[in-house]
């Protein structure tokens, strides 16, 4: 069994004074991020190098000169491509810090951003420089001007207003019974043949489906809803192990490497953040 890279390192933190955002400052040399989602807005940054990333059924790359950008529940994936370093900084804006940015602009709808990668050498500037004083500063004022210039800026260049991610509706409403018995059941062993009964789908339709809807496998999203439950039961303070096993998951281990694959960090790091 391959031992972890240690040269590997990843801080992840809520940002301080800024309700509903959370931070990560990676530094991966091996690290791959197996397709997932997150429920919050998400911008990252590249300080240095840079990795390979699919969404939307493309595939791109991250660099010095990209700001990624990701609309909450919008399925990707990334990896080592082409680099042999990716140290990056990312905001994680979830619904309550996405209402208060909201406010401080003067806006009532969220944006809609039809693309992942921009260009913008000003606008990547502007977020490093945000990331790195929520990093060290103490200075509410600058924290605030910085952070509603910065995404006031995204808005504006970049985003369109009341949209969503699309769906295609003959799926999505197929898919609903299916969804339901996830959320409800996360927990269990559940099958395909189960899942795919509620919907009176056999497993390669249920498969195709998921597909073409949500962008994600059964076992994907099923693994993202085990995710949440055990992020919800770490805020908690519930241990690890506990966590993991009410989460449905076999045991720690596995949901250490879901947690690292998806959120580039482990669930103790997870939990260290949340202490302080």
């Amino acid at each position: 069994m391959a031992r972890p890279d240690p040269r590997n390192k990843s801080r992840y933190w809520h940002a301080p004074g800024v309700p509903g955002m959370e931070m990560l400052h990676a530094d991966f040399t091996t690290h791959s991020y197996a397709p997932h989602v997150h429920d919050s807005f998400v911008v990252a940054a590249t300080e240095v190098g840079g990795s390979e990333f699919t969404s939307r059924g493309r595939t791109d790359t991250a660099h010095r000169q990209a700001l990624l950008v990701f609309n909450p529940a919008e399925p990707h994936s990334g990896h080592m491509g082409g680099s042999e370093r990716w140290r990056y900084r990312a905001f994680y804006l979830g619904e309550t810090g996405m209402r208060n940015v909201l406010a401080s602009l003067g806006i009532d709808l969220p944006r809609y951003f039809s693309t992942n990668v921009f260009r913008d050498p000003d606008l990547i500037a502007r977020f490093l420089e945000l990331h790195h004083a929520l990093d060290g500063e103490q200075d509410p004022l600058l924290h605030h001007e910085l952070l509603v210039r910065s995404f006031g800026d995204l808005f504006q260049r970049h985003g369109q207003a009341a949209q969503r991610v699309p769906r295609v509706p003959s799926d999505a409403a197929l898919l609903a019974p299916v969804l339901e018995l996830m959320r409800d059941c996360h927990a269990e062993r559940l099958t395909l043949e189960q899942m795919g009964a509620v919907a009176n789908l056999t497993p390669f339709q249920l498969i195709g489906a998921f597909k073409r809807s949500i962008g994600l496998t059964p076992h994907t999203c099923l693994t993202q809803l085990r995710l949440r439950a055990a992020l919800q039961r770490l805020r908690a303070g519930q241990s690890v192990v506990d966590a993991a096993l009410a989460s449905g998951f076999y045991d720690q281990s596995a949901l250490n490497k879901h947690f690292k694959r998806t959120f580039g960090m482990t669930p103790l790091q997870y939990v260290a953040a949340c202490a302080a």
